[in-house]
């Protein structure tokens, strides 16, 4: 798909993998709607880019807001054609301890975010997607979605985080397939370790640890290396139902 021209969403847009991709597909010409709950950091990037974006006040586990979100962008721009999904977070607690079991409510509470939040997003985007005008190749949308290679090697604490980012991972096959007859595609990225808020809170002598475990390049993986995959994504009409790791080869330890 040409971005130029074209409509994007990008949820978790304020910050980190969801601010640099909304930069990138508004420099190539996309208009941009960034959802985010952010009310500080949303508007701030709105006025920084000036054109052709603007800034949606979204909570991906409240379904009217999803929705609002995307009437939105259909009111100012008449179409959506790109979703790409960055919103979501982490939490670190082990299945049991010796204080007592996980606590039901933060799983549960990741689920919502990471894996619902994002179905969401997709089945309201795609509703209105299917309705574009076909390219030359049939195509009326794309939809890039976030997992992590949590999805493949979790740590040790990360239960609630490897379940809901497996669970990105398993659908987006079978949304591909769902979407095939309206000419939509489902991709997958799977950041390894991103020089990004969630990782920003940790010791320089822990983000060097990380770092000297990626294989190469031997260094945190910058936004805009995300945003560039999802671009690509995007412009190449074959990738469609996939998963693709982004990670410099990473294989996450138990801990």
């Amino acid at each position: 798909m040409n971005i130029s021209g074209k409509t994007a969403i990008v949820t978790g847009g304020a910050s980190g993998l969801g601010a640099a991709t909304v930069k990138r597909l508004h420099r190539a010409d996309a208009s941009v709607v960034l959802a985010d709950l952010n009310v500080v950091k949303g508007p701030a990037l709105v006025e920084e880019l000036k054109e052709r974006v603007l800034f949606a006040h979204m909570d991906v586990t409240e379904e009217e807001s999803v929705k609002a979100a995307i009437d939105l962008t259909m009111n100012a721009f008449k179409k959506i054609d790109i979703l790409i999904n960055c919103a979501g977070t982490g939490w670190a607690m082990r299945t049991v301890s010796k204080n007592g079991p996980h606590d039901l409510s933060i799983f549960k509470k990741i689920i919502a975010i990471n894996l619902i939040g994002t179905f969401d997003c997709v089945r309201h985007a795609a509703f209105h997607m299917q309705n574009n005008e076909p390219n030359e190749d049939g195509e009326r949308g794309v939809i890039v979605n976030t997992a992590s290679v949590a999805a493949f090697d979790g740590q040790i604490g990360q239960a609630a985080y490897s379940a809901s980012k497996a669970g990105v991972v398993g659908m987006t096959l079978t949304i591909a397939r769902d979407l095939a007859r309206s000419g939509i595609r489902c991709c997958t990225i799977a950041p390894g370790i991103f020089d990004t808020a969630l990782t920003g809170f940790l010791s320089e002598q822990v983000r060097r640890s990380l770092a000297e475990q990626t294989p190469f390049p031997q260094r945190l993986g910058k936004a805009d290396e995300f945003a560039m995959l999802a671009e690509q994504i995007v412009v190449n009409p074959m990738l469609n139902g996939e998963t693709i790791r982004l990670d410099g080869a990473i294989r996450m330890a138990p801990k």
